[in-house]
């Protein structure tokens, strides 16, 4: 049946006032109008109401302010906890130090500034003062100065007066102080007994006034009396300043200092150091075992007056290093005897270059003496820097360290020396506060391998701050270590992954 094109059908819609001209209906459009836009609402923030009511009321409020205060609380509690911590903690007192408590002393014999034709050995001297310094030196001890019978005059071949005046102005422009050794002589100059305290006093003000920082006197001079040392402190405090004291010290001869003559007790206010010798005196080289057990022994004294330990007696050749090691890293103020391997390094780079056009010698020979000298400078310079900046090294206690190795580990003795037969090794600890030195001294000629069980209770890692052959570099573990002959090593101990 045909459609009626009058009738309503899909797509037309019919209704009042929508009339076609045919049958009153019409199609209705396909597209719906699309209301025109409403201008945008203007921002505004939320009111407190609001707030609370987004954050879920004042409860949230007040929790929130809970927390704030529970984490003020839980910080000043930690605080608390961190000072009372660090406030009830064990920790080195620090004792502040004079500067001949902290200097390095050299002793130079005669032939160190005598001249070989003439007067000039003194102003050699006071060309190598600055290269002295440098080497850590702080303090120089002239020896065998004086004639006998004059402390105001110099022997002959030691130069003159006005020298030895000007020796005194250049070390202090250097940085270096000078002692004077008057040990051995007769102070009163003139025969007079000891008890003449002006005839005393009459040398020490002379130098005194020329700048001289203090003097050394043996125990077993007159001068070793409470009656002579307390003029002498008399004297120094005229010459003295809170920065520039001036000293008196001891040489010790004997085993155990002895008394001040004519006293009953060693007047520790009237001493400032006693130098005593680590190997005692003997017309013989001493061997490895007497070095060994002389160490051990001398070590052991406990006296209450700073030391300022030198080696003193004789020994091999091949414990030279050693012994200066030795000495670097023991408590107090190490006296360090004249050495020529280190003056002449000196001269060799003072010649280099020289006008005269002369080469130095190629033989493995002299390479080999010159690789000694250098090792010698870089071993003294290493140890005197070292225990300049290390608390641990310049005023740290001392504690020896019963020792095993590969060869001996049986047991571990109370006593670094058990028998003849044991290895000849001394090992100890220099501390201060949770820093550790360890010093390892192998004096015999064998090769010799730590034991691991030898000091459980050490940190087992470390690092090298010095050799005698000056070629150990870097970390090291205790685990793995060996002792070559005649070798002395200080390691700077750390706990296992704390150094990078």
């Amino acid at each position: 049946m045909p459609l009626n094109a009058g009738d309503a059908g899909y797509g037309s819609v019919s209704g009042p006032g929508l009339s076609g001209a045919a049958g009153g209906s019409e199609t209705a459009p396909l597209l719906i109008a699309v209301p025109e836009p409403q201008p945008l609402r203007q921002w505004q923030p939320l009111t407190k109401e609001q707030l609370e009511v987004a954050a879920g009321g004042p409860r949230w409020r007040r929790l929130r302010c809970y927390l704030v205060l529970l984490f003020w609380l839980a910080w000043l509690a930690m605080l608390a906890t961190s000072v009372a911590i660090i406030a009830t903690s064990p920790r080195p007192v620090v004792t502040p130090l004079e500067w001949w408590q902290k200097t390095l002393l050299y002793e130079l014999p005669p032939a160190a500034f005598r001249a070989e034709e003439g007067p000039g050995g003194i102003d050699v001297l006071c060309e190598q003062l600055p290269y002295l310094r440098s080497l850590g030196i702080g303090t120089l001890i002239l020896e065998g100065l004086f004639d006998k019978e004059n402390l105001t005059v110099t022997g002959e071949s030691l130069g003159t007066l006005p020298q030895i005046q000007h020796l005194l102005t250049e070390s202090s422009k250097a940085g270096l102080k000078v002692v004077l050794d008057f040990c051995g002589l007769k102070l009163d100059g003139a025969g007079n007994k000891p008890s003449n305290l002006s005839a005393t006093v009459h040398p020490l003000r002379f130098w005194l006034e020329q700048g001289v920082a203090g003097f050394v006197i043996c125990d077993t001079d007159a001068a070793y009396s409470e009656k002579t040392l307390l003029d002498w402190r008399g004297v120094f405090r005229e010459f003295s300043s809170q920065e520039e004291k001036r000293i008196v010290v001891v040489r010790q001869t004997q085993y155990i200092l002895p008394p001040l003559n004519n006293s009953s007790q060693t007047n520790k206010m009237l001493v400032d150091v006693v130098m005593r010798s680590i190997l005692p005196s003997s017309h013989h080289i001493l061997s490895a075992r007497e070095v060994a057990d002389a160490i051990e022994t001398h070590l052991q004294i406990r006296e209450d007056i700073w030391p300022s330990w030198t080696v003193g007696g004789k020994a091999s050749h091949d414990l030279k290093k050693l012994l200066l090691v030795l000495t670097m890293t023991l408590p107090g103020s190490p006296t360090v005897q004249y050495d020529e391997e280190i003056n002449q390094t000196q001269s060799a780079s003072l010649n280099v270059g020289s006008s005269n056009g002369e080469k130095n010698d190629s033989s493995g020979t002299n390479t080999d003496k010159e690789k000694e000298k250098r090792t010698a400078v870089a071993l003294f310079t290493s140890l005197s820097h070292s225990r300049a900046r290390e608390e641990a090294l310049l005023y740290g206690s001392f504690t020896f360290l019963p020792f095993n190795t590969s060869t001996n580990s049986s047991s571990a003795s109370n006593s670094t020396l058990a028998s003849p037969s044991s290895p000849l090794i001394l090992a100890f600890l220099r501390s201060w506060g949770c820093v550790h030195f360890l010093v390892l001294l192998n004096i015999g000629p064998e090769l010799h391998t730590l034991d691991p069980a030898w000091a459980p209770s050490l940190p087992a890692a470390g690092v090298f701050v010095a050799s005698t052959g000056m070629d150990r570099l870097g970390s090291t573990s205790l685990y793995s270590l060996e002792l070559r002959p005649h070798e002395a090593i200080v390691i700077k101990l750390f706990e296992s992954g704390s150094y990078s």
